[in-house]
């Protein structure tokens, strides 16, 4: 976590905080427990809603506003307008007023406020970019590579067991994350018992304590399999619980650890996309539907609440279906 380095900057933090009236900043502190305890939101989401209610409720005690009941449109407007200003992006104002209709509607709920004003907020859409993918030759080539990494750690490492063990970890985890699409920190949570080798499946729990089902293909089995037989058992300690995947030092992977081996691994692709997990879940839910998955599947084995979330792959599909016509096509 990245910390302030200007002494000024350092000494306003308590200073922005005593000026928020006592009443805000028990609203604040409520919601807080209600998104993580009632609504089950992981750490990441409740620290990034928090975040921008706290922006909130500071513009608000700035502008005279001691209560919650004092809250309304124009104040949520006052302070979006603020941000604007200040050079927010729209997808940072998009996701600014969601967090504050959020926070006037759980307020409303609780008979803090009268009248939620969150409804009459208008806000921009963030403009939708189409997620980067690579290509099924290319995902064979990034998967292929990791396996011949994790067969010559085996012929080479003698005495080190734990150079091939995170060698064949590092293959499992490429194989499982395309095959499922499932989001990094579902697979840093799996534990051993959450993978049935028979139905070749896993029990994933998503965002929201959602668990679902997720089906997995015979290679992905495989390197699930060669990690928990070979590998795992030499990484295991005191301290690695029933964790499906484990770091150097056993303890449960680490999702930024999860991060830098996607990055590693998709990076050594020449002329590929940039890209980490998210984008290696964009490409199984791509190649998914150029096979012809139905959207409705695709959502189940993403874990969207919304079947909105998973139509943006279809753009994806349509645009290289574009792309391979105009270059295949001789009147293009």
């Amino acid at each position: 976590m990245s910390q302030a380095s200007d002494p000024a900057e350092l000494s306003a933090a308590p200073q922005r905080e005593a000026a928020v009236p006592a009443a805000l900043r028990r609203a604040q502190a409520e919601f807080g427990r209600h998104l993580a305890a009632e609504r089950g939101l992981s750490r990441h989401t409740v620290r990034a809603y928090l975040g921008d209610v706290r922006s909130l409720v500071e513009h608000a005690g700035a502008g005279g506003i001691t209560e919650p009941g004092e809250l309304d449109v124009a104040v949520l407007r006052s302070w979006l307008g603020r941000q604007r200003a200040l050079g927010q992006a729209r997808a940072s104002l998009a996701r600014r007023g969601a967090a504050a209709r959020t926070f006037t509607a759980f307020l409303h709920a609780r008979g803090w406020l009268a009248r939620d004003p969150g409804p009459l907020l208008g806000m921009p859409r963030p403009h939708r970019t189409l997620p980067d993918v690579l290509r099924q030759d290319e995902m064979t080539a990034v998967l292929e590579a990791a396996m011949a990494d994790a067969r010559a750690q085996a012929a080479t490492a003698s005495g080190q067991p734990g150079l091939p063990a995170v060698a064949l970890r590092d293959a499992a985890v490429m194989e499982l994350l395309y095959a499922t699409g499932i989001r990094v920190s579902e697979l840093c949570g799996l534990d051993v018992n959450d993978v049935d080798h028979e139905r070749r499946c896993i029990r994933v729990l998503g965002k929201g304590s959602k668990e679902r089902t997720v089906p997995m293909g015979l290679p992905a089995d495989r390197a699930l399999d060669r990690w928990q037989q070979a590998g795992r058992p030499a990484l295991v300690t005191g301290t690695s619980g029933h964790a499906l995947f484990l770091g150097a030092r056993g303890g449960r992977l680490d999702p930024r650890t999860a991060r830098r081996v996607v990055h590693r691994r998709l990076g050594a692709v020449l002329g590929g996309p940039d890209t980490g997990p998210h984008g290696l879940r964009h490409t199984a839910a791509t190649h998914l539907l150029e096979g012809g998955a139905d959207l409705r599947s695709v959502q189940e084995i993403l874990g969207h609440s919304s079947l909105a979330t998973t139509q943006i792959y279809t753009h994806v599909s349509i645009e290289r279906l574009r792309s391979s016509y105009q270059q295949a096509h001789p009147r293009a």
